[in-house]
């Protein structure tokens, strides 16, 4: 997409599509239960012959994450903003849809080349507004937030990660899908797919339906004849009767977060958390801490993990897994200048800016020291007064690990900041 942009020539995205479901013993599987099982092996409290079961039944074939994750997320957002056909981020990877969906690409790709629709007559900043909005009552990854700045910037859109907040305030969040919900996208395409979602948004006033699509219609005109979503069905919630009255993005600053963080709430896990850091320095430590060393009540700090410290900014799917599957959802917090998997969930908070590499007040929390974070507040803060943290800053040295070569070390040198979309240009 962001090729696409910058080169500004007509063009259509094409989505792979979602994965079935997996099954084990009656269970509906999805790739988050592979991370989560591997925490209640960790715990000791599934078997052998199951773990491996989940393992081996997780993923049955071709596509995407099931659930409402990064892949589908980013896919559900390009669709809403008009860069691909309608129903392309729902049609499952392998079904009739998805192969019907190719041939229509041909009339499709002429129809935009004819016309010279480009791709910045569609992503405007309206189109931009209308993916988010569909994201916050889907209740997407966290990863849209880096994707849909850096997308923004190369069609020269002005967009920030205070748009998503103020877009969070006014848009409830209404599909109960994994990772916090039930369902996965193969069960939204049964009932209608991002379309009925859609239509139902437009009805609400939600959308803007004027916006240019690759159809060459506006997205209230592809919606016209669009199927209402069934009644009685349970995924999408009315507005009326939201999971959360307000989007489950929420930005976050504090002395923590000076330049902002991302927290994904989502109802379910609170809206205080406040305890003692449980500081690791990458990903792989935090993973055999979770096993060992933490415990209820404590956040998880996960640092170094950020675009320069990463480098490239790793996503914390496992340790958030192990959290879940070790049955610490609902005890522990977790942070970190890293991001995450669309299929995390738990109290977590992530994109912290500054990043520990660069200096940000991250980079010298020590175990022990007390972090809150209110939702109710959108602040993120630890106990540490001034003379403390002059007295740490004196003593940081940036850890540079193993010597960067080639793009490696030029991505290093050149990447923004997670809240500025961690752009290279």
């Amino acid at each position: 997409m962001i090729a696409l942009g910058r080169l500004n020539r007509p063009a259509i995205l094409m989505y792979g599509g979602t994965v079935k479901k997996g099954k084990w013993k009656d269970q509906d599987l999805n790739i988050v239960s592979a991370f989560e099982a591997y925490g209640e092996r960790m715990r000791g409290n599934i078997s052998d012959f199951d773990y491996k079961g989940i393992i081996k039944h997780s993923i049955p074939g071709a596509g995407a994450c099931g659930g409402m994750y990064t892949a589908n997320s980013m896919a559900a957002a390009i669709e809403c903003m008009g860069m691909s056909l309608p129903y392309t981020s729902s049609n499952p990877a392998v079904s009739p849809q998805k192969q019907s969906e190719a041939e229509r690409m041909a009339k499709a790709i002429q129809l935009v080349l004819e016309k010279d629709i480009k791709p910045r007559d569609i992503m405007t900043r309206a189109a931009f507004e209308n993916a988010i909005t569909l994201i916050m009552a889907l209740g997407g990854s966290t990863n849209v937030v880096i994707h849909l700045i850096a997308m923004a910037k190369s069609v020269g859109v002005p967009l920030n990660i205070d748009d998503f907040q103020t877009i969070s305030d006014r848009v409830p969040f209404l599909a109960d899908l994994k990772p916090s919900g039930r369902f996965l996208m193969e069960d939204l395409h049964d009932i209608g797919g991002i379309p009925a979602v859609m239509k139902y948004l437009l009805n609400e006033g939600l959308l803007d339906g004027s916006c240019m699509t690759v159809t060459g219609k506006t997205v209230a005109e592809n919606l016209a004849e669009v199927p209402d979503l069934p009644q009685g069905q349970s995924i999408i919630r009315s507005v009326k009767q939201p999971l959360k009255k307000t989007g489950h993005l929420q930005i976050l600053y504090g002395n923590l977060a000076e330049q902002g963080a991302v927290a994904k709430i989502t109802g379910k896990e609170g809206e205080l958390f406040k305890g003692p850091a449980r500081v690791f320095e990458d990903e792989y430590s935090a993973i055999k801490g979770i096993q060992s060393e933490v415990q209820p009540g404590e956040v998880i700090v996960i640092r170094n993990s950020g675009p320069k410290g990463g480098p490239g900014m790793p996503e914390m799917l496992k340790p958030t897994g192990a959290v879940m599957g070790a049955g610490l959802g609902k005890d522990v917090a977790l942070i970190t200048d890293g991001r995450f998997s669309g299929g995390s969930h738990g109290f977590v908070v992530g994109h912290i800016t500054p990043e520990a590499y660069e200096g940000g007040l991250i980079g010298v929390v020590q175990n022990g020291d007390i972090i809150t974070i209110d939702i109710t507040k959108n602040r993120i803060d630890v106990a540490i007064d001034a003379a403390e943290i002059e007295r740490r800053r004196k003593n940081w040295v940036r850890p540079e690990g193993k010597e960067l070569i080639g793009v490696l070390k030029k991505f290093r040198s050149m990447v923004a900041p997670a809240s500025e979309g961690c752009v290279t240009d």
